[in-house]
């Protein structure tokens, strides 16, 4: 195996593990519904357990598996924190409103 091949295939798997997480984030109806929320703007966490109806720790293992797919960012402002999607996050949005 020369080294281009290496290359491709740990591309390949990168990709993969990539494709698993954004998976894994969309299997949880919970987390979809975060996604559709944030299509409309960014928010912060008050507005989602409002939303939502689950409790504070619920919602920051949602959050934590859709940041960790990069579908949602983080920004800090004080002592809030403010949810958007990201660029992906977004894309995902609009094929999920438009099914």
């Amino acid at each position: 195996m020369n080294r281009n091949t290496k290359q491709l295939r740990a591309a390949e798997v990168r990709k993969a593990v990539a494709f698993s997480k954004v998976c894994k984030a969309l299997s949880d109806e919970s987390r979809v519904k975060i996604v559709l929320m944030l299509s409309t703007g960014a928010t912060n966490a008050c507005d989602f357990m409002d939303a939502l109806h689950i409790s504070q720790p619920t919602l920051s293992h949602h959050l934590k598996i859709l940041l960790e797919a990069d579908i949602v960012q983080c920004k800090k402002e004080g002592k809030w924190r403010i949810y958007s999607l990201s660029a992906s996050g977004e894309s995902l949005a609009a094929y999920i409103v438009n099914r």
